[in-house]
């Protein structure tokens, strides 16, 4: 029994990392790749920053209502994507969260986007971090 416990501790420490992680620029380029605006570019990369550190796959820890955050920009899953414990939500961006957590962002962007329509800027708690004057993201490009 203990080889066993042995074997898949070191099973899970080998596994590869899910996500991966981007910086500041790689960020602001794909998403105007993406047809983000410009100008929100470094908000949203300033909110990225202050979630997950730029991770995409990032869960977060378990708000006070048993809710959590997915992905680079920490999309609730109470509201926006259908966490995968099968828990109600209302999934206004019709998706999966585990959707929010892969290397390809289109889906954190778009649901990101939703919730920026809706609720504004402030919807991330962060957003206190990047609500002032920002460095430019012109020497991204």
């Amino acid at each position: 029994m203990k080889a066993f416990i042995v074997l898949f501790a070191l099973a899970a420490f080998a596994a590869p990392a899910f996500g991966r992680t981007m910086d500041r620029c790689s960020l602001a380029r794909e998403m105007s790749n993406l047809g983000v605006p410009r100008d929100q570019l470094d908000k949203w990369t300033c909110i990225a920053e202050h979630e997950s550190s730029y991770r995409t796959g990032v869960v977060g820890p378990e708000n006070y209502n048993g809710s959590n955050d997915y992905g680079i920009f920490q999309i609730n899953d109470y509201y926006w994507c259908a966490p995968p414990t099968g828990r109600f939500s209302y999934n206004e961006c019709g998706l999966s969260c585990n959707a929010l957590l892969t290397d390809n962002i289109e889906h954190s962007v778009r649901c990101a986007q939703k919730v920026l329509s809706q609720q504004g800027w402030s919807a991330w708690s962060t957003w206190k971090y990047c609500s002032g004057s920002l460095p430019s993201i012109n020497d991204c490009f």
